[in-house]
């Protein structure tokens, strides 16, 4: 890649910026935030990164109808955050484990510790 150069220089050290990704690899993340931008396949992320379940259950544990759910996860698998396998009849869907999903996962799990905080199981306040 050929060094950077800047219309003004202000006197900081931009050669890290030299490895910034491609503009693809910033069009396939901001892709996989949008899928998770919605609240409600969010949840169903987080719950299938937890167990493994049918769409019934699913919908009873999300209080969604299974359509619905069904809709969320279509998107979820063609996304490639979550997989599935039949069984008979039965379909049975969870989290893909990759360091990608993983990495949602833990982030989901910080951020609703972070904007949903709660006390502790001592007592403490939510401060």
């Amino acid at each position: 890649m050929e060094p950077i150069t800047l219309p003004h220089h202000h006197g900081q050290s931009i050669e890290h910026l030299e490895h910034m990704p491609a503009v693809q690899d910033f069009e396939t993340v901001s892709n996989i935030f949008k899928l998770l931008g919605d609240a409600s396949r969010l949840r169903i992320f987080w719950l299938l990164c937890h167990c493994e379940e049918c769409v019934i259950n699913i919908s009873a544990l999300v209080g969604m109808s299974s359509p619905a759910v069904s809709h969320h996860l279509k998107l979820l698998k063609a996304g490639g955050l979550i997989t599935s396998r039949r069984d008979g009849k039965e379909v049975y869907y969870q989290a893909v484990r990759t360091r990608q999903a993983e990495a949602l996962h833990a982030m989901t799990e910080q951020l609703v510790d972070i904007a949903c905080p709660t006390p502790d199981k001592e007592g403490d306040s939510y401060e």
